[in-house]
């Protein structure tokens, strides 16, 4: 099992069915010295499944004022790879601690 940390789309009940084939279960936690910003995406699959072609990304600010609300998602391996599938070029995976303690990965601002 693994843990995926969402503060987008993969929070969408329609984007888990379609991603995962099932909707997913998790714990809110949150991510300091990270801020959201926003991004034009243009791959239809995901424009489609998400509603949307404006998505969340996040990147480093270092500031400990700053952070980011989303969820903890537990995943399996293979649900995993299909995250990453989903994720368009921008995104870079990668595993960070989140202020609940716990590891897991994130989808960050390549």
């Amino acid at each position: 099992m693994a843990k995926l940390f969402s503060y987008g789309t993969l929070q969408l009940e329609k984007v888990q069915q379609g991603t995962f084939g099932r909707i997913l279960i998790g714990n809110k936690d949150k991510l300091k010295k990270y801020t959201i910003s926003y991004i034009k995406i243009t791959n239809p699959k995901v424009i489609e499944l998400s509603g949307t072609e404006i998505h969340p990304i996040i990147k480093y600010t270092g500031s400990t004022t700053d952070f980011v609300k989303g969820t903890l998602f537990d995943i399996t391996d293979e649900e995993l790879t299909r995250a990453d599938d989903y994720e368009v070029n921008e995104y870079k995976r990668t595993e960070l601690t989140f202020d609940s303690g716990i590891k897991g990965f994130i989808y960050l601002k390549k």
